[in-house]
C-alpha cells in the first residue's frame, strides 16, 4: 500500500524535527565530528583527483593526511603563536591609541574635547573600559573557542573522523543513495546535486578565497611594517565571505593603525589603503569568479541572519555550520518556490483563458 504524499511529508517532517532536537541536545559534543566531516567534504575532490592520477583511495587519503599534518604543525609552531601575541598586543595598546586620538582631536578640534562634551566622555569611558577589561578580553578571545571542548580530544578526534570519512566517502554516499525512497529518488538526487554545487561553489570556493586574501593582506601589511598586520590581515580574510565586510573592517583597522604609526609618512598610509584596494580588485575579478562562481551565491543579509540564528540556537557549533546550512536551506527554499509556482495554490483551478 502506497503512502500518501501528506503522510510522507508528515513523517519526513517528524524525522527532521527529531534530528534538530538531537543536534541541539548534543550541542558541543558534535563539534569535533562536524569539524571532521567538514574537513573530509572539503578534501574529497582532492582525493578524487589523486585517484584519477592513478592512486588508490587509501593512498590518496594517506597523502592528503600527511600534507595536512605538516601544514597543521607548521601553523601551530609559526602562525598561531604570532597571531596570539599580536592580538594580545593590539588589545593592550588600545588605550594608548585612544589617548592619542583624544590628543589629536584636542589639537585639531578643541571644542569637541571640552570636559563636558559627549565625545570626550565617550572616549574616556572607552579608554577606561579597555584598560580595565583589555587583558580579560584578550584571554576570552583567545580561549573562548577552545574552552568549548577539551583541546586534546578535539585534536585527536577531528583528524581521525576526517581520515575515516574521507577514506569511505564514496561508499557512504552510495549507501545513503540506496536508502532513498524510490518514488522520489530522482528529485532527491537532483536536490543533492544542487546542494553539493552550492556548497562546493560557495563554501569550498569562499574558504579558498578567504585563505588567499588573508594571506595576501597579512603578508603585505607585515611587509610594509604595520604593527599587528598579521591579526588584521587574517581577520579580514576570515570574514571575507560576506562581500565587502572583510575589506571594510580590515581596511578601517589597518588605515586607523597606519594613521598613528605613519602619521608623518603619508606615503605608507596610502600603501596600506592600496593593499585593500588591490585585494578587492583581485577578489572581484579573479578569485571569486574562478573559485566561487557567479551563479552560486548567498545574499549578505541572509548570511548574517544565518550566523546570528544558528549561533544563538547551537552556540559555537552553530557558527561553524551556519554557512553550509544557509546554502543548503537556500536550495530547498528555491525548490519549494518552484513547486508552489507550478501548483494549484498559486495557479488556481481555472483553465487558461477563463476569467
Amino acid at each position: 500500500m502506497a503512502i500518501s504524499v501528506s503522510a510522507q511529508a508528515r513523517w519526513w517532517g517528524l524525522g527532521l524535527a527529531a534530528l534538530v532536537v538531537i543536534l541541539w541536545a548534543l550541542g558541543n559534543v558534535m563539534l569535533p565530528f562536524i569539524a571532521g566531516a567538514a574537513v573530509a567534504y572539503f578534501l574529497d575532490p582532492v582525493a578524487d583527483r589523486l585517484e584519477r592520477m592513478g592512486c588508490t583511495r587509501v593512498w590518496a587519503t594517506l597523502i592528503i593526511t600527511f600534507v595536512a599534518i605538516l601544514a597543521f604543525v607548521a601553523a601551530a609552531l609559526i602562525l598561531i603563536p604570532t597571531f596570539i601575541n599580536q592580538l594580545s598586543g593590539l588589545i593592550a595598546e588600545a588605550p594608548t591609541y585612544s589617548k592619542q586620538f583624544q590628543a589629536f582631536l584636542q589639537d585639531k578640534i578643541p571644542t569637541l574635547m571640552e570636559p563636558n562634551s559627549a565625545v570626550r566622555q565617550t572616549l574616556d569611558s572607552l579608554a577606561e573600559a579597555l584598560r580595565a577589561r583589555g587583558g580579560q578580553l584578550a584571554h576570552t578571545v583567545i580561549t573562548s573557542a577552545f574552552s568549548l571542548i577539551d583541546m586534546l580530544i578535539f585534536i585527536v578526534v577531528v583528524p581521525v573522523v576526517a581520515f575515516y570519512l574521507l577514506l569511505d566517502w564514496d561508499r557512504m554516499v552510495a549507501i545513503i543513495d540506496s536508502w532513498l525512497p524510490r518514488d522520489h529518488v530522482e528529485t532527491i538526487r537532483r536536490l543533492a546535486r544542487e546542494v553539493d554545487t552550492a556548497l562546493a561553489g560557495f563554501v569550498r570556493g569562499q574558504v579558498s578565497v578567504g585563505a588567499i586574501l588573508g594571506t595576501f593582506y597579512a603578508v603585505s601589511l607585515m611587509a610594509v611594517g604595520l604593527q599587528f598586520g598579521l591579526v588584521i590581515g587574517l581577520t579580514a580574510g576570515l570574514i571575507s565571505f560576506i562581500p565587502y565586510v572583510g575589506a571594510v573592517v580590515g581596511g578601517t583597522l589597518a588605515i586607523g593603525l597606519a594613521l598613528f604609526q605613519f602619521w608623518n609618512q603619508p606615503l605608507w598610509i596610502g600603501v596600506v589603503g592600496a593593499i585593500f584596494v588591490v585585494g578587492q580588485l583581485v577578489e572581484g575579478n579573479v578569485l571569486s569568479p574562478n573559485l566561487v562562481g557567479r551563479s552560486v551565491g548567498l545574499h549578505p543579509v541572509w548570511l548574517m541572519f544565518a550566523l546570528s540564528a544558528f549561533g544563538t540556537l547551537f552556540g559555537f557549533v552553530g557558527l561553524l555550520s551556519a554557512v553550509p546550512l544557509a546554502a543548503t536551506i537556500g536550495v530547498f527554499v528555491r525548490f519549494g518556490i518552484q513547486q508552489y509556482l507550478a501548483g494549484e495554490l498559486y495557479r488556481g483551478n481555472s483553465e487558461p483563458g477563463q476569467s
